[in-house]
């Protein structure tokens, strides 16, 4: 994938999409898939903004029940199970613990009855099956818990996902069926003819360089940014969001295998606990942000909410300000409503503005094809009889490898535990970068003792997956970020390798 900027002026498309996160990503794709000639533009790198910070799970929203948003779970709950068949590399199962205690806000016998519906309403997109558990259970699950006023307990399933890569895959994708994509391409404003919308004037981030790019038809998925969009389209327009903040802690150390659903005592909402590449992820806060999503940051008082909230779970672990190895925060841009914001609705909504651009708003990530598909069938309806059907729905790495990774092994002398970890993040096109390392011995090596992470890894995501820079590397290409590496060799070698590999 060469980001090929010239080629967007040069012809009109059948759509543009503004917004390179998962909801714009998923709209290139399945618009290329049904034969649209589309142009995908992202202000910053993709998955940039709240699509590579979320809390990294696919989930059909069990606290959604409480909220009586049954349509919005079970749609959840099949896409997350479509996902799961597409990219099994990115999407796994997880096991999540709810530990209920005695003065908790959601008694047991809620949580009993939770669970058992959210299975019902999963159907025959079930991934696994709920059960109730005993204070032993979930001692066993959690040597440590506090087991003062613990009264029981459930275990349910939902996913974890690498939420970057899966929207990378699907940009790869759009790109893959003919898309023109771009990232650092920033919409600065609307092109109108006779008060219709017909293309935007935008800046190429990296060379300056101003151009206008023409469309039948214009989708803005702007996530955070969509007010900001709205407003260049319709200058003083009312807001339609309802930015709300999560914070994420990744601490040093696995709390345990199963991931943990807990009840706060602070404001009653709910949080995770969740191994986190041999780690553990924290998260996520949810309160009102009015401040720019280009601003967005983790604050002290974020931090200690977490912390002081694990801690009252999991007395035994001394959570230390000092183990806390990332923190990352990304904005909701959830569709306004009153409301204490951790009820707010995350169905969507699709406006079409006077001059016919589209605006998707809202959402959860989850929903991101079903989003998609609605969004396109407004905007584009001739295209749904092109649709592809959705237990199809295949991705850049969907589908196995041809050949056994012992083969591979003995072909490309590579050892088997680097090949399973290759194929855990690219899936079917691992092998893509094993053509890399092929060789030149030196693409083999491991950049850094806190991964299995291969230079040629580097190469490839700046040369197939459109990174421009180190961040976008580290970040989002490999997830770098997320681990402990104290000496800091990662970044170092990082730049080395693009340095000495022109």
């Amino acid at each position: 994938m060469i980001r090929d900027t010239s080629r967007l002026s040069e012809s009109r498309y059948d759509l543009i999409v503004i917004g390179g996160g998962i909801n714009g990503a998923a709209i290139a794709n399945l618009a290329a898939a049904c034969g649209a000639s589309v142009a995908l533009l992202e202000k910053n790198d993709f998955a940039s903004g709240t699509s590579s910070k979320s809390t990294k799970l696919l989930h059909g929203g069990i606290r959604y029940l409480e909220n009586f948003e049954l349509d919005l779970v079970h749609e959840s709950l099949r896409e997350r199970y479509i996902q799961w068949q597409a990219v099994p590399h990115l999407v796994k199962p997880l096991p999540f613990v709810i530990p209920v205690y005695k003065n908790d806000a959601r008694p047991l016998w809620m949580m009993k009855c939770g669970v058992w519906l959210y299975d019902f309403l999963s159907g025959k997109y079930r991934i696994g099956r709920h059960r109730y558990l005993s204070c032993a259970e979930i001692a066993a699950l959690a040597p440590g818990i506090n087991m003062k006023g613990l009264v029981g307990g459930v275990e349910y399933f939902d996913a974890q996902m690498d939420d970057a890569r899966l929207c990378l895959e699907n940009v790869l994708m759009a790109d893959k069926r003919g898309s023109a994509v771009a990232n650092y391409m920033e919409v600065e404003g609307f092109i109108k003819a006779n008060g219709r919308a017909v293309g935007v004037k935008a800046l190429d981030v990296i060379s300056q360089k101003h151009m206008d790019i023409f469309a039948s038809q214009i989708i803005v998925a702007g996530g955070a940014w969509s007010d900001e969009l709205i407003q260049k389209d319709v200058p003083l327009s009312i807001k339609r969001l309802r930015p709300t903040k999560g914070v994420h802690i990744v601490y040093r150390g696995q709390i345990s295998s199963s991931a943990f659903l807990l009840q706060s005592r602070q404001d009653k909402r709910v949080f995770f606990v969740i191994p986190f590449r041999g780690n553990s992820l924290i998260g996520t806060t949810d309160t009102d942000y009015d401040e720019s999503p280009d601003m967005v940051e983790t604050k002290e008082s974020d931090i200690q909410y977490l912390l002081q909230e694990a801690s009252r779970v999991f007395p035994h672990i001394n959570f230390d300000r000092s183990k806390i190895i990332t923190t990352f925060a990304g904005v909701r841009p959830l569709v306004a409503e009153s409301g204490h914001p951790s009820r707010i609705s995350r169905k969507h909504a699709i406006e079409c503005s006077s001059s016919g651009i589209y605006f998707v708003m809202g959402g959860k990530y989850t929903t991101y094809r079903a989003i998609a598909e609605d969004v396109i069938a407004q905007a584009l309806p001739r295209l749904m009889p092109q649709m592809p059907y959705a237990q199809q729905y295949t991705l850049y790495g969907s589908g196995s490898g041809n050949e056994e990774l012992k083969i591979l092994s003995q072909r490309f002398e590579m050892p088997m535990d680097l090949l399973r970890f290759l194929q855990g993040i690219y899936g079917s096109r691992f092998v893509d970068v094993l053509h890399i390392a092929r060789d030149n011995k030196d693409l083999r090596a491991k950049i850094c003792s806190c991964s299995l992470t291969i230079a040629a890894q580097v190469i490839y995501a700046r040369d197939v997956e459109m990174a421009q820079s180190i961040e976008d590397i580290m970040v989002r290409r490999l997830g770098l970020s997320y681990l402990d590496c104290p000496t800091g060799q990662c970044r170092r070698a990082i730049t080395e390798i693009l340095k000495n590999h022109p």
